[in-house]
């Protein structure tokens, strides 16, 4: 089955730590790392960046495209709010760039520390270094839905929320080829929670500064 890599992290401790990132130029400097990362249980990536307000021209946004035995799905409802919805955007970028440094087995990968920050951008980081160490890479299909958007505070940080069903999204052996095939069960469904933020260097892109990944949800199984 396929395995999750979950940040280990309470909703109240999450909670706790946005707040305190409202109040600190910095961000989180969150050492959380996940306790499997073998499988096939991190973000993905896709082929192309949808074109959203997010994607101004003031700014020149990295290469997140993936190989073509790995298909993104994000079923997302964009919301009317301009904001929200470029924070809902580029949370779904920083996922996509998670995969791209996986693809490209680069832990250093500059898409992923483009969309992030604090703790979100240790946590891209430790998920691609633990995949290049043992030999993995990312294939398959991979969903994400029912997303959600909200303010936090009263500045313009954002808390964005979705399901993942990753099912049919595998692990694959570099040198071999061969991929891990796993079952759907209930360690298929995720929920990821993003604390997003407008970057430092530029209004336009949002970076997540926090993320907790929680595993085994039935409420995304639906």
């Amino acid at each position: 089955m396929a395995r999750s890599s979950a940040l280990t992290m309470t909703a109240a401790t999450f909670t706790a730590t946005a707040a305190l990132l409202l109040t600190a130029c910095g961000g989180s400097d969150d050492d959380s790392s996940p306790d499997d990362i073998k499988g096939a249980g991190t973000g993905a990536g896709s082929s192309s960046t949808s074109a959203s307000a997010s994607g101004a021209a003031d700014v020149e946004r990295p290469d997140v495209s993936l190989p073509k035995d790995l298909k993104l799905v994000f079923d997302f409802e964009e919301p009317s709010d301009a904001d929200q919805a470029a924070a809902l955007e580029d949370a779904a970028n920083y996922i996509r760039a998670l995969d791209h440094g996986i693809a490209q087995q680069d832990p250093n990968d500059p898409a992923y520390q483009f969309y992030s920050t604090g703790g979100a951008e240790k946590y891209a980081k430790s998920q691609i270094e633990a995949w290049v160490k043992d030999g993995w890479t990312v294939t398959g299909n991979d969903r994400y839905f029912d997303a959600g958007v909200e303010p936090v505070g009263e500045g313009k940080s954002t808390l964005v929320t979705f399901c993942r069903n990753q099912a049919k999204f595998y692990s694959k052996k570099v040198k071999t080829g061969k991929v891990n095939v796993t079952e759907e069960n209930l360690d298929s469904y995720q929920k990821f929670s993003l604390l997003m933020s407008p970057s430092e260097e530029s209004a336009t892109v949002w970076q997540a500064r926090q993320i907790e990944v929680q595993g085994r949800v039935k409420e995304c199984k639906g």
